[in-house]
């Protein structure tokens, strides 16, 4: 299967998730954020093709690494190749991020007929940061996101609970549980 990346696979990012990751590049975003850090990423013809393969063979070689990181671009617009490569992650035990400026009800909202007809990318995921990044909310103090209205939600959790869960009050609990 093919996909269409923006740039070289990042091997050693500490800024796009906790620990060592490797991040893969999207090509094509709709969403053209004011001052997005990623504005070469916006053309959906730019950027190259790239065989999944190539990229599943590279998380094969990961030692390091806790987990991929999916951004771009916009991840969502080519859910099928991600998936497959997301599954290989999880195969070898990393844990996967996403990044996208879909809101995750946007996402799950069955009854939007524009809405996205296959979501099993959502099921190999962890942890998601959705929402559009928005100049006028930007905060360099924020985690693993650029603008306050992001979110750092565990899909699994949500997708179980049937509720938006977000990592940092889910990690919260666990600290309170543990004492």
């Amino acid at each position: 299967m093919k996909i269409r990346i923006s740039s070289s696979t990042t091997f050693d990012s500490i800024v796009d998730g906790p620990g060592l990751r490797m991040v893969v590049w999207t090509q094509g975003c709709i969403h053209n954020c004011k001052e997005c850090h990623n504005p070469q990423t916006h053309d959906l013809c730019g950027g190259y093709e790239e065989d999944t393969q190539k990229i599943i063979d590279k998380i094969k070689t990961l030692k390091l690494q806790r987990g991929i990181t999916l951004s771009g671009g916009e991840p969502f617009l080519q859910q099928e190749a991600l998936e497959e490569i997301a599954k290989e992650a999880k195969s070898n035990k990393l844990d996967v991020w996403t990044y996208t400026g879909f809101t995750l009800e946007y996402l799950l909202d069955i009854t939007n007929p524009t809405r996205f007809k296959n979501l099993n990318l959502l099921k190999q995921i962890d942890v998601l940061v959705d929402g559009k990044f928005e100049i006028e909310k930007k905060d360099f103090t924020l985690k693993f996101r650029g603008s306050s209205n992001q979110r750092i939600i565990d899909v699994q959790k949500t997708l179980k609970y049937k509720k938006i869960i977000l990592v940092e009050e889910y990690m919260q609990e666990e600290l309170f549980e543990a004492k």
